[in-house]
């Protein structure tokens, strides 16, 4: 036995899940690995987050906002921080990406309740100390991961000092550029993947939130557009308007023109982002999968790129990246 399996052996035991059945759940795009335990009629899930890379004191604390504002996070039913370790309530299993794949029918159902969760959220969140802000170096640093990770694997060479000097210039600026809009909780993953369909609550109680342990405090616009601009998966144009247009009609003082352009920003920001780490899984991770997604980031990208505030960015990445060369880059086993 592991030394790390000798830790989870014993919290398990402080915990009162000693006897309890182990069965691995899907792992993420961290180095964090989800168990299912069943005791019984008991279920929980063994959040297992080893440090140094991943710290489990920043989920515990947006769980308690979250649960503070009524919303769904898994209950917190025991926590070993030091060791990296939680016991959480089990959502089951219907995630909305599972729900949607056995019954398309209920698409419109589940993203309105997902947009209903934020303007839930937007309306009564009132802020939060130890939240940090999503300021514009975080920004940057993720947008910089196109110029880090992707770029490179598809040119098979590194990125030069005056590339990436431009591109960050350019970033640097748009960040600048954008009117204040009111600041919230921002989950930065609010995605079909990391939403649950719990079919026996009421209202927004109905949508369980995973995976929020990265949130910060940022713009409205970036979790709408984390969920309608999704990497894995196409929302359609008609619905994604409407749903737009059932967050804003919710807050009727918010300067239309000024969310628009920061829906865009941050759609392209976040795209720029993705493509970075899903070469980085490939790369560094040896996870090649991410990699089928990358066409579809590149239309979101491609749809930001279009606002007319972004055309300075636009005009780098027709100059660097072509449209014919927006592909993915051959995964690491077969390059």
């Amino acid at each position: 036995m592991t030394d790390r399996e000798q830790q989870i052996t014993a919290f398990l035991a402080a915990q009162g899940w000693g006897g309890a059945a182990r069965a691995p759940l899907a792992n993420d795009a961290s180095f964090r690995r989800y168990e299912r335990l069943r005791d019984g009629a008991r279920r929980a899930v063994l959040m297992d987050a080893p440090g140094p890379r991943e710290d489990v004191r920043p989920f515990l604390a947006i769980a308690a906002i979250l649960h503070g504002l009524g919303l769904s996070a898994p209950e917190i039913l025991g926590a070993d921080c030091p060791s990296g370790l939680l016991l959480l309530e089990d959502f089951g299993d219907a995630t909305y990406a599972s729900a949607l794949a056995a019954d398309p029918d209920c698409e419109t159902t589940l993203y309105t309740l997902a947009v209903d969760v934020l303007i839930d959220l937007h309306r009564r969140f009132k802020g939060a100390m130890a939240v940090p802000a999503y300021d514009a170096k975080r920004l940057l640093d993720e947008a910089g991961l196109l110029v880090d990770w992707y770029l490179p694997a598809l040119r098979e060479a590194a990125t030069s000092d005056a590339v990436r000097r431009d591109y960050e210039r350019l970033w640097r600026d748009a960040f600048a550029q954008l009117a204040p809009l009111p600041e919230t909780l921002v989950l930065r993953d609010y995605h079909v993947d990391n939403l649950m369909w719990l079919r026996g609550r009421t209202g927004t109680r109905a949508c369980g939130l995973l995976d929020f342990q990265d949130a910060v405090i940022g713009s409205p616009a970036y979790d709408l557009v984390s969920l309608l601009e999704d990497a894995r998966r196409c929302v359609p144009a008609e619905l994604a308007l409407r749903l737009r247009r059932r967050y804003l009609d919710a807050f009727p003082d918010l300067d239309r023109d000024a969310f628009g352009h920061a829906y865009a920003l941050y759609g392209a920001q976040r795209s720029a982002k993705i493509l970075g780490i899903f070469t980085r899984l490939d790369r560094r991770d040896g996870k090649p999968g991410y990699l089928g997604h990358i066409p579809r980031v590149w239309r979101w990208l491609e749809g930001g790129l279009g606002h007319p505030a972004l055309r300075e960015i636009a005009a780098w990445f027709d100059r660097e990246l072509p449209r014919e060369t927006r592909i993915a880059p051959a995964a690491k086993d077969a390059a």
